[in-house]
């Protein structure tokens, strides 16, 4: 196993991307803010985007890196934030080619400009939903050492994985629920109250509840099975739905002129 471990560690420490929720987990927090629209940003999004929902336009920035364009090889970094232990997020210190709270600053401002052609909003709506689930994913607010658990081999049930991919992808994608199940039984619970608690619009709160959770996630063991997931899937449920309500929040606040 160690053998094993070693060379995948060697591997994936040159592949491995980091990418958010996943698929699953994205769409899931797109799904969820559309229930917490308020008029006003509902219709704002549709004379964006048209008829393509929150959902659909979650995953597009990942699938972009593809592009040979100039653009998506400088916006690598807008999916994640670095904030070294003992630390608190200061967009001040973001690295001159950007980070996920600084380009979150700078699509908010795209977006609601209405003098810029359509196509340019689009591309900002769609990040700035890629980025508010980005946010809540804990290793998205990376420690500095370890490109956000990019660095960590683990082994996830019988997959040699990282234990950023992990929370990416591996703890949605082991409920073996579609994005729209898991929608619907992630909104259920959600409580009036709960809903009210979480409708905060700052990125900076996002940002320091995923640096608070972030250590609790390191496993003891790299091989992680039943008594991880078990520990820890409360915590992946609740920040995807704190990620829907708050994609809402955001939105709301942003197409009422009241984001900072």
């Amino acid at each position: 196993m160690r053998k094993i471990l070693a060379a995948a560690s060697a591997l994936l420490a040159v592949t491995a991307p980091a990418f958010g929720w996943g698929k699953t987990g994205h769409r899931v927090t797109g799904a969820i803010a559309e229930q917490y629209l308020s008029e006003e940003a509902r219709a704002a999004i549709e004379d964006i985007l048209g008829v393509e929902d929150l959902a659909e336009a979650s995953n597009w920035p990942d699938f972009m890196r593809s592009s040979s364009e100039e653009f998506w090889r400088e916006a690598g970094p807008y999916h994640y934030v670095t904030v070294p232990e003992g630390t608190v997020y200061d967009p001040a210190n973001a690295p001159e080619e950007g980070d996920a709270y600084t380009a979150l600053q700078r699509f908010s401002q795209i977006v609601t400009d209405e003098s810029l052609p359509l196509a340019e909003r689009q591309r900002a709506l769609r990040f700035i939903v890629h980025i508010i689930g980005d946010l809540h994913q804990p290793f998205h607010a990376g420690n500095g050492t370890d490109r956000g658990g990019n660095d960590v081999t683990v082994v996830f049930f019988d997959d040699v994985t990282t234990l950023h991919l992990a929370w990416d992808e591996n703890m949605v994608d082991y409920e073996q629920l579609s994005y729209t199940e898991m929608t619907d039984w992630l909104t259920r619970r959600i409580t009036p109250a709960q809903a009210q608690e979480w409708m905060e619009p700052d990125p900076q709160v996002w940002i320091a509840e995923s640096v608070a959770i972030r250590p609790s996630l390191y496993p003891d063991d790299a091989e992680l099975q039943w008594g991880y997931v078990f520990e820890h899937r409360a915590t992946m449920r609740q920040r995807l739905s704190q990620g829907g309500v708050r994609m809402a929040a955001y939105f709301n606040a942003l197409f009422d002129g009241d984001t900072e």
